[in-house]
């Protein structure tokens, strides 16, 4: 059975609050490893009148990257320029009843 990426479950529940969305997270095949929008950026969202940026992961790794957004100059500016960044940190929950496990995001808005 194939895992669900933070990514497609962060794609998932910005479709669902009403949002375009569009991965601009790559991967650098010579340099194996993957690339953030302006360092700080797995997905764009957009609806009218909002623009936002989005960093997606998964619980454990959540503190780290709000770490490499506040120190990265380039988020700074985004906010300047009226962008909106957020970051989901998805965390798997079980329930003891028969409707089996399920997954929500810890959702952190950064302010620079």
């Amino acid at each position: 059975m194939a895992t669900t990426s933070p990514t497609q479950r962060s794609l998932k529940l910005l479709r669902e609050q009403g949002y375009t969305c569009w991965i601009v997270e790559v991967y650098n095949r010579f340099a194996k490893k993957r690339l953030d929008l302006f360092n700080f950026a797995d997905i764009l969202a957009i609806k009218p009148g909002e623009i936002l940026a989005v960093q997606t992961t998964t619980a454990s790794h959540l503190s780290e990257r709000i770490k490499k957004i506040t120190a990265e100059p380039m988020a700074k500016t985004w906010c300047e320029a009226g962008g909106l960044i957020v970051c989901h940190g998805w965390r798997k929950y079980v329930k003891p009843d028969e409707h089996g496990n399920y997954w929500r995001p810890n959702t952190t808005h950064i302010q620079l």
